[in-house]
């Protein structure tokens, strides 16, 4: 980081007063907000009397709610027009930006991303003071709190580089799930689940939401029926449209238990709790993985571990080959992560 980018003092750039209400711009899918966990940590820790606002897509209500010591409110986000994540309401967006300026933010943080797109809209919330990424060229709103984008690195650090560059040290980086007891409550209610065993079962996770970053269902298959028989019951995972997915998967494993659909957030992190093991695509549910402390074989495409992968890669194996990966190299990182890591009832609260 160049000298022009250090604060001349702690928490400068966060305002002098302190902000008494920050909204924090992060409009993305579940593993995105996972990574930002670390980052909301700082910035709770600098900041322990502020409100904590989220500005993200309708399900992240439920983060906001699952993560109270961090985020103190939600506020839905309509999209916008060029964002992929969610279809631009149109109408809504000047009642929008009427009701973000009428908040009368002292602060707002573009977490969303580079900024080439965002940096406008972060603006239009008419916060006394923005800050954020933004990339060098681009529309800079504040040169005193917009940090260029960093075009390398995980995006835990990436997100932690802007909280430190506002004044806002990193406590650590280590991700976070946290389970409710009726996370298990709901989990026992589900049909099939008296039949879980913890530390005896293993969670395959054959969906991503693009295409072409799923592992061939023909190698999940190969690979469950190899740690079935070495006596783990496998449990398939996912949403309700990638059932798709795991009803194959569930036809040839015929003493598998098909939960895609069936488990919302909580009862998810209360299944994965259980489990000895999961192996995923490079997805949301590797990052609850990894804020529970479940190992993991994650097999990943292109050049997502460079941003995307867990900081503990002994805990967490990432897979990534040109040509595709092998099932006997997942096979192999999933039985020394077997035998690495007993589970161990105590540590993930069973």
């Amino acid at each position: 980081m160049t000298t022009e980018h250090r604060p001349s003092q702690p928490l400068a750039r966060l305002g002098d007063p302190l902000p008494e209400r920050v909204l924090l711009f992060r409009a993305l899918q579940l593993g995105d907000l996972l990574c930002a966990v670390p980052a909301f940590r700082a910035l709770r820790a600098a900041l322990p009397h502020t409100e904590i606002v989220l500005l993200g897509l309708p399900w992240a209500r439920w983060l906001v709610d699952r993560f109270p010591r961090y985020l103190n409110r939600f506020v839905e986000f309509p999209g916008y027009p060029g964002l992929p994540e969610r279809k631009s309401d149109l109408a809504r967006l000047p009642a929008f930006f009427a009701e973000m300026r009428a908040e009368r933010f002292h602060l707002a943080v573009q977490m969303h991303g580079s900024g080439s797109y965002v940096n406008p809209i972060t603006v239009l919330c008419g916060a006394r003071r923005s800050a954020g990424f933004f990339v060098p060229g681009d529309y800079c709103p504040d040169p005193e709190r917009f940090l260029p984008w960093p075009e390398q690195g995980l995006e835990i650090h990436r997100l932690l580089a802007l909280t430190e560059f506002l004044g806002a040290p990193a406590q650590d980086d280590r991700l976070e799930f946290p389970l409710r007891a009726d996370d298990r409550h709901s989990l026992d209610g589900i049909v099939g689940s008296e039949r879980l065993r913890p530390g005896r079962y293993v969670c395959i996770h054959p969906g991503a939401s693009v295409a072409h970053r799923r592992w061939p269902l023909e190698c999940f298959l190969t690979v469950a029926q190899a740690l079935s028989r070495r006596g783990y019951s496998i449990v398939l995972t996912g949403t309700q449209g990638e059932r798709c997915l795991t009803a194959p998967l569930a036809s040839a494993l015929p003493e598998a238990l098909d939960l895609a659909g069936r488990t919302e957030l909580g009862p998810l992190g209360a299944l994965l709790s259980g489990a000895h093991l999961l192996l995923s695509n490079d997805t949301g549910v590797s990052h609850i993985a990894a804020g529970l402390g479940l190992p993991s074989v994650v097999i990943s495409t292109g050049d997502n571990p460079s941003r995307w992968a867990p900081v503990d890669r002994q805990r967490h194996r990432v897979l990534v080959r040109a040509e595709g990966v092998r099932v006997e190299e997942v096979l192999r990182q999933a039985e020394d992560l077997l035998a690495t890591f007993p589970f161990d009832p105590s540590e993930r609260g069973w």
